[in-house]
């Protein structure tokens, strides 16, 4: 028998060796009950919840994340095994059991925290000890007292006096002056002072008393 008749059996044979596990493990999967695993994920020294928790099954690419209070919920297959991780807490592990009886399962998950110790580094900018000292002693520092002096001068104190707002007492001072001559302009429009001539007879007088001299 020629190659190109057997061919067609041996394309024939190796699809059959492919299909065969991939309709054993659909049929595994269908004979499987789905269940939906939910709970609250807790810190194990208290009762506060724990956000963000990643919660998987491995190689499934199934997974969720608990959320604001800790809870979570997904579906999952009996035989499951599920995976909790979170960073600075031990990762930990859940065996849905093979047979389940309900379809859901209420879990009450405590997570420790994981400690690990480092060992001390350190950490200089320096590559040797030699060039930090040469480093330091060629700083230039600046004295604070400088600082604190410039900071409070006249001229300085004058310029932070003039960017300041308005305190309380002032604000309250404007506010009841602009009150008081609302009250004055109800009765008509506020007369000029110099075009009043009681008050230049006023002024003339207090000139020939010698008011104005200087003392």
């Amino acid at each position: 028998m020629k190659i190109t008749q057997l061919l067609p059996f041996v394309l024939i044979l190796a699809f059959g060796v492919f299909l065969l596990p991939s309709q054993s493990l659909a049929q595994d999967q269908q004979e499987k009950k789905v269940i939906q695993l939910s709970g609250i994920i807790l810190n194990a020294d208290s009762t506060d919840a724990v956000p963000g928790v990643n919660i998987y099954v491995p190689k499934k690419g199934r997974g969720t994340s608990s959320g604001r209070f800790g809870y979570f919920s997904m579906p999952v297959l009996e035989g499951d095994s599920v995976v909790f991780t979170f960073i600075g807490l031990k990762k930990q592990t859940f065996k849905v059991p093979d047979k389940v009886e309900n379809d859901r399962i209420s879990l009450i998950l405590t997570m420790e925290v994981d400690e690990i110790a480092l060992a001390e580094i350190e950490v200089m900018p320096y590559p040797t000890e030699e060039e930090f000292k040469r480093a330091v002693i060629a700083m230039n520092v600046v004295d604070p007292m400088s600082i604190s002096r410039a900071n409070m001068s006249p001229e300085m104190l004058l310029r932070w006096a003039e960017s300041m707002p308005a305190s309380g007492g002032e604000n309250f001072r404007y506010f009841q002056q602009g009150q008081m001559l609302q009250n004055q302009d109800l009765y008509g429009p506020r007369p000029l002072r110099i075009l009043d001539p009681f008050a230049w007879s006023q002024f003339i007088r207090s000139i020939k008393r010698g008011d104005l001299k200087s003392k």
